[in-house]
């Protein structure tokens, strides 16, 4: 007789424990007792009586992993999953057979079975099955991601969003409102100004922080490719691909320079984020999904509405809240910080000797315009590092270097003041004005640094 011993929750993984799995037998004693093993270890357990059952449920709902019984009436367990890869089965199917015979050994391999268990088989045994087949999932999925990760243009701007001008801590706080809701958001702003980091930043702060943040730059994948690599595909032999939308469920979904989208997707994308379903290209059923949409462009999307390069009903459902990036020249206060941080950044996987940041190289930093922004200081700090020093026009051979030149108030004063003069055109009356000071406080301090 088939017992349940009453084991502990996590001692076949976190993977089990978040799992949602379908068990489908004609016997009822079998998916019972199934059930009642899996269902104190799960998210979710359901069970068919039937592959007709189980396939109007599959419609319905996805599901991580499938438990079939191969001999079932009307058609065994293997011809219902080669049925089913044809609509699109996204999930992988842990075997049941009481006849471990080649043949049928072969068959599942070509059907892309992932595990079979014989029967009879104790509770321990199916549990061992269920647990494999879904670390082997996991460890795909992470292996997908971090490929494309790597493959990925910006794999280097992961990092913290730093600063503390108002520029960006007024960023800073929208997102940190905005994280714990479902809402879309569109990150916009010049190209450099940091809209990844801010994006990961809102999903480290949401409920999300422990799922995949997974992103995409649009302009970088094939305009016939993107549509496989979101929504993922059946092809002519019925073989499955994976897409991104899929391998992010759970987590969250960036969608960088989504101005550079195809129109044909642009329509795809809008019905996913109206039903959070996606049904991949060649595939007749569409799979439910938990997402949360994060998106960015450095382009004017209402000029690409009105040049019709960019649906107007998509538009308005992904620019819900706009999170505008600031230029690095509109938070002069935040270079030193950052110069700081990318300069032992590289000198530690660079292996290579850290350059001093002297009062004078901060102060033609705090002058210059960045049009390139963050990415573009970042890019300078590096290849300074690598050629030993910094270009002629930031060379600096001031005495006061480290902490003493990036926090002494009067040196911090000074390049708050000279970035002002400088956007006013040396004007001192308007700089005095915009700074909230008399002209002779102008005067007096560039004075005392012999200006």
């Amino acid at each position: 007789m088939l017992t349940a011993a009453p084991l502990p929750r996590d001692e076949y993984g976190e993977n089990l424990a978040g799992a949602s799995i379908l068990v489908i037998d004609d016997e009822p004693g079998m998916r019972n007792f199934m059930t009642k093993i899996l269902t104190p270890r799960c998210k979710r357990v359901e069970q068919a009586a039937s592959a007709t059952e189980a396939s109007n449920i599959l419609d319905q709902a996805h599901f991580d992993l499938i438990i079939l019984d191969n001999i079932m009436p009307g058609k065994t367990g293997l011809e219902w999953v080669q049925e089913q890869h044809k609509v699109g089965l996204f999930a992988d199917t842990v075997l049941v057979t009481a006849y471990a015979d080649l043949e049928t050994a072969i068959q599942a391999l070509r059907v892309g079975v992932a595990d079979f268990v014989l029967k009879p088989f104790r509770a321990n045994q199916i549990l061992n099955s269920v647990a494999r087949a879904l670390d082997r999932k996991h460890l795909r999925q992470e292996n997908y991601l971090l490929k494309h990760a790597l493959s990925a243009e910006g794999t280097a701007t992961r990092g913290r969003l730093l600063g503390k001008s108002p520029a960006i801590q007024t960023a800073r706080d929208m997102i940190t409102r905005l994280a714990p809701l479902p809402t879309p958001v569109l990150f916009t702003g010049a190209s450099g100004t940091g809209k990844e980091i801010a994006a990961r930043t809102l999903h480290s702060l949401s409920d999300r922080a422990e799922k995949p943040f997974v992103a995409v730059n649009c302009a970088a994948i094939a305009p016939d490719r993107i549509a496989h690599e979101l929504f993922g595909m059946v092809d002519a032999q019925d073989r499955r691909q994976d897409g991104l939308f899929l391998y992010a469920d759970g987590g969250t979904l960036f969608l960088d320079e989504v101005a550079q989208m195809p129109e044909q997707v642009q329509a795809a994308l809008l019905r996913v984020l109206e039903d959070q379903r996606i049904r991949p290209v060649g595939a007749e059923r569409d799979i439910p999904l938990n997402l949360r949409f994060l998106f960015a462009t450095n382009a004017d999307l209402e000029q690409a509405v009105a040049e019709g390069r960019f649906r107007a009903d998509l538009y308005h459902r992904i620019n819900v809240v706009n999170i505008q990036m600031p230029p690095l020249s509109e938070r002069v206060e935040d270079i030193v910080e950052l110069a700081a941080l990318f300069m032992e950044q590289f000198s530690t996987t660079l292996a290579m000797p850290a350059l001093e940041l002297d009062a004078e190289t901060l102060l033609k930093f705090s002058r210059y315009d960045w049009p390139g922004n963050v990415r573009e200081l970042r890019n300078l700090i590096e290849r300074s590092v690598i050629l030993g020093a910094f270009p002629e026009e930031f060379a600096g051979t001031g005495a006061v270097t480290g902490s003493a030149a990036m926090d002494t108030l009067d040196l911090v004063m000074q390049r708050h003041i000279m970035h002002v003069l400088d956007a006013c055109e040396g004007n001192r009356a308007e700089a005095a004005r915009r700074l909230g000071v008399s002209r002779k406080t102008i005067d007096r301090k560039c004075a005392s640094w012999g200006l």
